[in-house]
């Protein structure tokens, strides 16, 4: 099983919390001046500069606007060393719906890209998906993380997939049995799905590379 499991560097939330904090001061803006400009909430940017969290791809185009510097600038030091070079990414789909139809897989519904270290995604397609619900908690696998796949229609024996399962989403871990795939969770409290039950039907669409959440 190679999937790599990501807490995002606390290393680039305090340089982003130390820029933005000073960014706003130099404008004297307050936290709810900021938050209104940006269109989000005032506990967001708090979040934001006590390095709790970490903008998404539209906010940090929206700061770069507003203070007129290069996205880059928000993640240096002073030294002007940078920790995420937005050169250096990738702009990856995260989808909420997808189908498949003669073969074809169609995201349906993008609810956002998220800016993605080109390292991450550099040999093949990327998308994510966000967890739902608690079936793979003892992969450490929780409601709302985002998880970071690459689209491929096979997986080796017992690694985690996303799975297209009567056009649902879900996340599990692939076993085959005679050809036929099980699905398996991470949690005892779920039974193994089987492919050749006629009332299931599955399709792989991409390996599991890294699941990402906040600490």
């Amino acid at each position: 099983m190679n999937e790599v499991r990501i807490v995002m560097d606390s290393k680039i939330k305090d340089i982003f919390a130390k820029n933005i904090l000073n960014l706003r001061k130099q404008k004297n803006l307050t936290q709810g001046d900021l938050a209104e400009i940006l269109g989000v909430g005032v506990s967001t940017v708090s979040d934001w500069e006590k390095a709790k969290k970490y903008p998404r791809a539209g906010v940090i185009e929206k700061l770069s606007s507003h203070f007129n510097i290069p996205k880059s600038r928000l993640f240096e030091e002073v030294n002007g060393r940078s920790y995420l070079g937005f050169a250096e990414m990738a702009m990856v789909p995260v989808v909420k719906k997808i189908s498949c139809c003669n073969g074809y897989v169609t995201y349906e519904n993008v609810d956002r890209h998220e800016a993605t270290p080109l390292s991450w995604v550099s040999c093949g397609e990327y998308f994510y998906v966000l967890a739902v619900g608690d079936s793979m908690i003892n992969a450490r696998i929780y409601d709302g993380d985002l998880l970071l796949l690459r689209s491929q229609e096979d997986v080796e024996e017992g690694e985690i997939a996303a799975v297209l399962l009567n056009n649902e989403i879900v996340i599990k871990r692939v076993f085959k049995n005679g050809g036929i795939l099980v699905l398996h969770s991470e949690n005892p409290s779920f039974s193994p799905i089987y492919g050749n039950d006629e009332k299931n039907t599955i399709k792989i669409l991409g390996k599991l590379k890294k699941v990402i959440f906040d600490v």
